[in-house]
């Protein structure tokens, strides 16, 4: 076959597929970019399993002592660069794009997996705790936390200017389940990972010296791939439309909604796509209040001390396969995750949030009573589970 037919019939083929809606190509782009939430959840979970053999690590320092403060800030330094990322987020969306920026989020991603694998490149001595090592393990720490703080804002942005109106809402909850995903197979790792030494005399020599460097570059397979995969999703129309390449919006609007329905959705962004400042208290201060308030609280009942430390929590409640309880933990989690993403069209926003926080609020008032109170050691456990 000649090469003029091969083109040809490709032709007949794109514009057969921009005729009519191909779900194949929403899902495979949308696909994409929920690799970038389960990388959000992976590197938020994955301190889980190496905090305890990196505190024994710096523990070893002969020039500074690492005290419990020290540690618990190099388990949670990610988070000072989740705060930078989501801060710089709307501003490199709009210069950059959403595509563009992802990209950046999966190399941080990566460059965070391999340099906490092996923060002494080119500067400190493989093996040897220091103050130095320490600053440069949190620094690519907090370069992680850039990408997550990215991907946050950016994962569920992409997904919902590429979504129909239709399916928007679904679409967008599967970013969520694919960060509580991300945890559950890093939470997996981690347990495969010391598994893997469970019958070896040293495990516990091994854990403090290589098991936490595995887990930290584990990373680096979602993330090197959520990097390449990237480059082959197109720009979102909304962005395409705002920087005046109407044409390229057509296209990828034709390929996921049909040529006929793409017309008449880019003329609905090019109408709302103006960038317009307005008043921040235009819905009512009590409308915004509540809508920050919602994330905040979500964050300060402590759930990612339980991500960060969960291990050693179910250790301290008398649990001999700790890391086994984490990944059971992992699976709640996701279950439950996939009851609001299956329900969220059906039942609406409000009722599943309320549904989840007298879920959260039950589940702290078990732990708390169980450390104010004698109580059998499953209640703990099966209130963190709640």
């Amino acid at each position: 076959m000649s090469p003029q037919i091969i083109i040809f019939a490709i032709i007949i083929q794109n514009n057969m597929y921009r005729q009519k809606a191909n779900p194949a190509y929403l899902f495979s782009i949308v696909l994409v970019a929920v690799i970038g939430g389960l990388l959000f959840g992976y590197d938020t979970a994955v301190i889980s399993g190496a905090e305890k053999g990196l505190q024994a690590f710096f523990k070893g320092a002969s020039d500074f002592n690492y005290t419990d403060g020290l540690h618990g800030f190099t388990s949670s330094s990610a988070l000072i660069g989740c705060i930078i990322g989501a801060f710089i987020s709307g501003i490199l969306a709009s210069s950059l794009g959403r595509k563009k920026t992802l990209f950046v989020a999966g190399v941080l991603f990566l460059l965070s997996a391999l340099g906490s694998y092996f923060p002494e490149f080119l500067f400190f001595q493989k093996g040897v705790p220091t103050k130095g090592l320490l600053i440069a393990f949190n620094l690519y720490r907090i370069l992680g936390g850039v990408g997550v703080g990215l991907a946050s804002a950016l994962c569920p942005m992409y997904i919902a200017e590429v979504a129909p109106a239709s399916k928007k809402g679904k679409l967008v909850s599967w970013n969520q389940f694919a960060i509580i995903f991300g945890q559950l197979v890093v939470y997996f790792v981690n347990y495969l990972i010391i598994k893997s030494h469970a019958n070896d005399p040293a495990v516990v020599e091994w854990t403090n010296q290589i098991g936490w460097r595995v887990m930290f570059l584990s990373e680096a397979v979602p993330a090197g791939l959520f990097a390449l995969l990237i480059l082959a999703v197109p720009e979102t129309p909304r962005f395409l439309v705002l920087n005046y390449r109407e044409e390229e919006a057509l296209t990828v609007l034709s390929n996921i909604n049909g040529e006929e329905k793409a017309r008449e959705i880019l003329a609905e962004i090019k109408e709302t796509a103006v960038e317009k400042k307005e008043n921040l208290l235009s819905y009512g201060l009590i409308v915004v209040f509540i809508g920050c308030m919602l994330s905040v609280f979500q964050q300060i009942i402590g759930i990612n001390a339980v991500l960060y430390f969960a291990p050693r929590i179910f250790e301290s409640m008398g649990v001999s396969n700790n890391m086994l309880f984490t990944v059971i933990m992992g699976v709640i989690n996701i279950s439950f995750t996939l009851v609001a993403v299956f329900t969220v069209e059906k039942i609406g926003r409000k009722p599943l949030l309320i549904t989840g926080s007298l879920g959260m609020a039950l589940g702290a008032l078990g732990v708390a009573l169980s450390n104010i109170t004698t109580l059998p050691a499953f209640v703990p456990v099966i209130s963190i589970m709640l």
